[in-house]
């Protein structure tokens, strides 16, 4: 099976699974543009402690109107609201266990609209939620800026930005899963090799740009400034059973349980497990992964979904008997196995380590959830597990 355009799924060579619009010239107009300008206040009201009564005062913008919204204004909205309601539940030192209607209603909608989750998500957090300095040039670490912040520090944009920088770099390898597919399904390896290796090369630059977290987002400010607002409802002690989102009919007032922004929930290394046919054993953490899915947009869900179902790479790399393509292959592998070991890394010195927990930010619990280190550590070795032997 081929794959679709890579338009097919909101997916581009030159930014990959990021927005293909300009965030920043996206317009929110009449009560919607209220509510963007108050959204971008956030780092003005969240260090006042009245966050709460602000919000609680807030329109309640319609499902109505948000089904007027073009795709791409609801994604923008979306970036807006959800930041809202993670302010609403974390801006304070004890966390809410309602979203008021100003804030449920209108999320929901939107959520419903785009086929996400009514909080934050990394489509918010990251993908929709940067712009260009100079829109003559491209996304890079030297021209991008976060739009919608929590605290507006240094760290916290660094911290998104390096996200952002690495989302726009897999575009090219992305672009060259169709054509690899292609030559895996026509017995191609000499032309699987070489898309092998330009796909190899770009990671490269991935895991370098990964590995330059560190140079503005400081672990200690990350953990204390950062992290607190990203965590969800799922399997977070602080907030046993959910969230209510009133005014929302077909909640009927219950708890509701949604996990938490995560780089998880990024599409690039699952679309590369896919790809490279690297396989997760059935446990705690294969459920985890697998629930993540739901909390991708849709268009980068078929993408995942359809590279799975259309590649025969690893299968491919078995039946050649080709030492170049093998090395090629494993040389893939590796280069997820060493950004999911810096993941790890960065897991243990931005959170792990960090001495003091708070309501809701635990040293243990990842925002999505999960005990992370554990997860991450079974994950990467499973990864160097797909390696093949060369012949």
């Amino acid at each position: 099976m081929s794959l679709a355009a890579l338009a097919t799924y909101g997916v581009t060579a030159e930014r990959g699974f990021l927005c293909p619009y300009d965030a920043p010239c996206v317009a929110l107009e009449g009560d919607l543009g209220e509510v963007r300008d108050l959204a971008l206040r956030l780092p003005e009201i969240l260090p006042t402690g009245t966050v709460r009564a602000v919000l609680d005062g807030a329109t309640v913008i319609s499902p109505d109107l948000i089904a007027e919204l073009d795709d791409v204004q609801a994604r923008m909205a979306m970036v807006h609201y959800s930041f809202l309601v993670q302010a609403y539940v974390w801006g304070a030192e004890t966390p809410a266990s309602f979203l008021p209607r100003p804030l449920s209603v209108p999320i929901v909608a939107l959520a419903d609209r785009l086929g996400q989750q009514p909080l934050l998500q990394y489509s918010g957090y990251v993908l929709d939620n940067w712009g260009r300095l100079d829109p003559a040039k491209g996304v890079s670490l030297d021209n991008i800026y976060m739009v919608q912040k929590f605290a507006a520090g240094t760290d916290e944009g660094w911290f998104v930005l390096v996200h952002v920088a690495i989302e726009a770099r897999a575009g090219a390898a992305l672009a060259l899963f169709g054509p690899l597919i292609d030559a895996a399904a026509n017995g191609d390896a000499d032309q699987a090799e070489g898309l092998l290796g330009r796909i190899v090369a770009i990671w490269a630059e991935i895991n370098a740009l990964f590995d330059r977290m560190p140079e503005k987002c400081d672990p200690y400010i990350y953990f204390r400034r950062v992290r607190p607002y990203i965590h969800g409802w799922k399997d977070n002690p602080a907030l046993g059973a959910g969230i209510v989102y009133r005014g929302v009919e077909r909640f009927h007032e219950v708890p509701q349980a949604f996990r938490g922004q995560t780089g998880s929930q990024s599409s690039i290394v699952p679309s590369m497990d896919a790809l490279l046919g690297v396989g997760h054993a059935s446990d705690p953490l294969r459920t985890f992964l697998d629930e993540l899915h739901i909390y991708r947009p849709p268009g980068h869900r078929r993408f995942v979904d359809d590279v799975r179902a259309g590649s025969d790479v690893r299968n491919l790399v078995k039946r050649a008997s080709h030492r170049g393509l093998t090395e090629a292959y494993n040389a893939a592998v590796q280069a997820v196995a060493d950004f999911r070991s810096r993941h790890l890394e960065y897991a243990a010195s931005y959170i792990n380590m960090q001495g003091r927990k708070s309501a809701g930010n635990d040293t243990e619990i990842g925002t999505g959830g999960t005990p992370f280190m554990k997860y991450l550590k079974k994950h990467r070795d499973e990864t160097k597990a797909n390696l093949l032997g060369v012949t």
